[in-house]
């Protein structure tokens, strides 16, 4: 008995083994969730591409694959955005500030220019702010009440006095001296 006992048994058992039904294919969200088993499927249908290419486990792995792959893109469009935020601000930032070292240079070679103008004829230019109201002088030649400027040189903006020793008389009738001037260097 036990020998007709055991062909019958593995019969049963592979009868309902191949009578289960088949494990339901995974979805794009089981992909998503689990790393190792979209790797090994993609493996899988990487193998074989013309019979699983319309298998529904290799289109649900390919469609996270997708998926991820625009998360990440979308990731690392939004960090390039936001550096690219950043280096715009700072370009605006140093834009501004060099116009606004323009702007207070031209003022100040404007200033400068008047006051030298103004001390030919023995003017005192009108002070713009305060700190120009505590210069010693206001130009080149130009001397305080007493014809004397002691120790120190008069001072014109916090830079001291250049003094011309080659001043030759003025080209256009008039009585001041002019000055040879020295070419500027572009440092």
């Amino acid at each position: 008995m036990t020998k007709t006992f055991l062909p019958v048994l593995f019969s049963s058992i592979w009868l309902s083994a191949g009578c289960s039904e088949e494990p339901a294919p995974r979805s794009v969200d089981e992909y998503l969730d689990n790393p190792p088993f979209l790797e090994a499927a993609v493996v899988r249908c990487a193998r074989n591409r013309d019979q699983t290419r319309y298998d529904v486990e290799c289109v649900n792995a390919r469609q996270a694959v997708s998926l991820i792959e625009a998360r990440e893109e979308r990731s690392r469009r939004d960090k390039l955005e936001a550096q690219s935020a950043v280096k715009r601000d700072a370009l605006r930032r140093t834009q501004h500030a060099a116009s606004e070292a323009r702007q207070r240079a031209a003022e100040i070679i404007r200033l400068r220019e008047e006051a030298e103008y103004l001390a030919q004829f023995g003017e005192f230019p009108v002070a713009v702010d305060a700190r120009e109201n505590e210069l010693d002088a206001n130009v080149p030649g130009a001397t305080t009440d007493d014809g004397v400027y002691g120790d120190t040189p008069p001072v014109i903006f916090d830079e001291p006095v250049r003094q011309f020793d080659d001043s030759v008389p003025a080209s256009d009738g008039g009585n001041a001296p002019t000055a040879i001037a020295e070419p500027k260097s572009t440092n």
